[in-house]
């Protein structure tokens, strides 16, 4: 998700209480340890996860499988359904509470949000028709509903054993105070976090109590899905998963153009404003049922429209097998900036299968839908459309990007938002330059650099659950994509990426939490860098470097760099000559790997130097002034 309103009224306290664990690698190094809190700590004793960021041998991750039938009325925008659930305990815990979570209740009268929604769209929230467990039929009042948490007694579910849910439920969809779901415009529909869903029990916290504020994001499990979605005739549905029905929903020439745009490289347009015009794109009944199937992701989301055009490619993401994703952009045809979306999302994909991160795009298809937000799901991109070229192509690649952090990682993005967030500012950093040559994406810089050493730039590893405002759109966005940038630059693209990929390979379909990351990235480099991760993550502190001063030699100049923060950040200088030219000069953060407060850099010429300049775009520093010398 894009990330803009900062809401700075007050800062919250930091609750993260840790004790020195020694987490290192074979390697100079060694002696730097990364702080390990005392719940992850009894992870590493009952051997569930280890020290070298690996799962352990006693791992384990509860699922569900979801098989739910939703009804969404555009008239009075409720959403009703039923929804069976196979919910499997594979914990060693017997449970005898299960916590679900009620997104829709972000709206419902008395909720706690972050922020304020207008009065219309404050409802009485989702309402609980029926509850069956294991066939026995429940009162719902037996439900304790608080915000968007619901807790419900059970019979105690023993370890290694499944138990059975039928709810029954229905709410009404906001129409304005769009906050990642809700109607767009009349005739379209975005439909998020719709349906009542277990929450994630780990072995780090248990059950995820942490209620749905609208700022901090998602956690959830890894589950199987089936999903059919009924809606009036005239609406098209696009949904996460694979539809399954196309020939009982579309007219024949529809399905026969998804079939082509899926094998072809050109864009196919599936549906035209001609199409639309004369009608009978749908099957001719009241209403039609769209059938979906997903298994093994994070969330399911669903979009429709009466009105929307539809543009169509696909491209080989994985080279070895001839595999390939298909990317949609759907979209009002009076926003004519969106018709270049679909490039722009079909290059991403192809840049993340090829390049950063390399590894092949893992979803059978990609839809960016023009909506009125800036998030992301599972194979779905709620995006609003934008003017500027530039800013569709960094919005549309960032939405895209997460498609690996956080949903083929399973990362707690509730508590650890820096590992999602940071993640999709990094690939938009990378890959916007590669969709557009002259383009250099430098969000979140300045905000950073005006911000950094203040009293809201708290530690990147605090958790996302104790931050608002400026804290958490820094610690969220531009300073963990700095950590990531800054690392790759270090180890180099081809290294970097084979730590990230020993990263990925051991905790897909898994929940990596930080120190998890960090070690793996230790691991897969075979480098120790604990002494960056502590320094960008865990310590507080600014980046400010400087130029000290500039001295002629025999054979050319010194020049020396002072370090006037505490954080590692890389050297970047351009010299410039009396005779016109310049020549520019790069140190990795690996500079300051020993503590040092100051480089001494040597160049050697035989030019007259005129100027030296410190800096690059993605350099943090606090203090640009003393980053420009002249000499006489």
């Amino acid at each position: 998700m894009y990330f803009y309103g900062l809401n700075c009224k007050h800062e919250t306290s930091i609750r993260v209480f840790l004790i020195s664990g020694l987490l290192s690698s074979q390697g100079a190094g060694a002696q730097i340890s990364l702080p390990v809190p005392t719940n992850i700590q009894r992870a590493y004793e009952k051997d569930t996860r280890n020290a070298e960021g690996l799962p352990g041998a006693h791992y384990w991750q509860n699922t569900a499988d979801y098989d739910i039938q939703v009804a969404f009325s555009p008239e009075t925008r409720l959403v009703s359904g039923t929804e069976n659930i196979v919910y499997a305990n594979n914990s060693p815990d017997t449970l005898k509470t299960i916590w679900f979570k009620l997104y829709p209740n972000f709206y419902k009268k008395g909720s706690p949000r972050n922020g304020s929604i207008r009065p219309q769209d404050v409802t009485a929230g989702v309402q609980i028709q029926k509850l069956v467990v294991n066939g026995i039929a429940k009162n719902a009042g037996k439900a304790h509903i608080s915000g968007t948490n619901m807790t419900l007694p059970v019979s105690p579910l023993l370890p290694h054993d499944t138990t059975r849910f039928t709810i029954q439920w229905s709410y009404v969809l906001n129409k304005t105070s769009h906050v990642r779901t809700g109607e767009v415009e009349e005739g379209s529909y975005f439909i998020a976090y719709f349906f009542p869903r277990i929450a994630v029990y780990d072995d780090i916290d248990g059950w995820n109590r942490y209620p749905y504020n609208g700022l901090q994001e998602f956690y959830n499990d890894f589950c199987d899905f089936k999903v059919a979605i009924t809606v009036p005739e005239n609406y098209i549905v696009w949904a996460t998963g694979r539809l399954e029905d196309a020939a009982d929903v579309l007219r024949d020439k529809y399905v026969r153009r998804i079939h082509e745009a899926g094998r072809n490289d050109s864009v196919t347009t599936i549906i035209d404003t001609s199409d639309l015009k004369s009608g009978g794109v749908t099957a001719e009944h009241p209403t039609n049922t769209w059938k979906f199937k997903a298994n093994n992701v994070t969330e399911f989301v669903f979009a429709t429209s009466d009105h929307y055009v539809w543009k169509s490619s696909s491209l080989v993401v994985d080279s070895t097998t001839g595999r390939r994703t298909r990317v949609d952009a759907v979209f009002d045809p009076k926003h004519k900036d969106y018709e270049d979306i679909v490039s722009f999302a079909r290059k991403t994909v192809q840049a993340m299968s090829d390049t950063f991160p390399a590894w092949p795009y893992p979803y059978p298809h990609e839809t960016i839908y023009d909506g009125l937000d800036q998030m992301e799901y599972p194979m779905m991109v709620n995006d609003n459309p934008l003017k500027d070229r530039a800013a569709a192509i960094e919005l549309t690649d960032h939405e895209i990007f997460h498609s690996m952090f956080p949903f083929y990682m399973g990362t707690n993005e509730t508590k650890y938002a820096f590992m999602d967030e940071g993640w999709a500012t990094i690939g938009e950093w990378v890959i916007s330059p590669l969709i557009d040559e002259g383009l250099v994406d430098h969000y979140g810089m300045s905000r950073y650099n005006d911000l950094a050493g203040s009293e809201q730039d708290l530690p990147i590893i605090t958790l996302s659950t104790e931050q608002t405002g400026v804290s958490y759109y820094l610690n969220s966005y531009p300073k963990p994509a700095l950590g990531y940038l800054y690392v790759r630059d270090m180890l180099g693209n081809k290294l970097f990426n084979r730590a990230l990929h020993h990263y990925i390979t051991v905790w897909h379909g898994k929940h990596p939490m930080p120190l998890d990351f960090f070690q793996c990235m230790n691991k897969g480099s075979g480098v120790n860098l604990n002494w960056f991760w502590r320094k960008w993550f865990y310590d507080r502190g600014y980046a400010d470097l400087g130029i000290e001063n500039v001295t002629r030699k025999s054979k050319g100049y010194k020049v020396v760099i002072l370090s006037k923060g505490n954080k590692p950040t890389p050297i970047d200088l351009i010299f410039t000559f009396a005779d016109g030219t310049s020549q520019k000069l790069h140190r990795s953060v690996a500079a300051w790997k020993e503590g040092n407060r100051s480089v001494t850099i040597s160049l050697k010429t035989g030019k007259k130097l005129k100027t030296v300049t410190l800096g690059g775009t993605y350099d943090a520093d606090r203090d640009t002034h003393d980053n420009h010398y002249e000499l006489n």
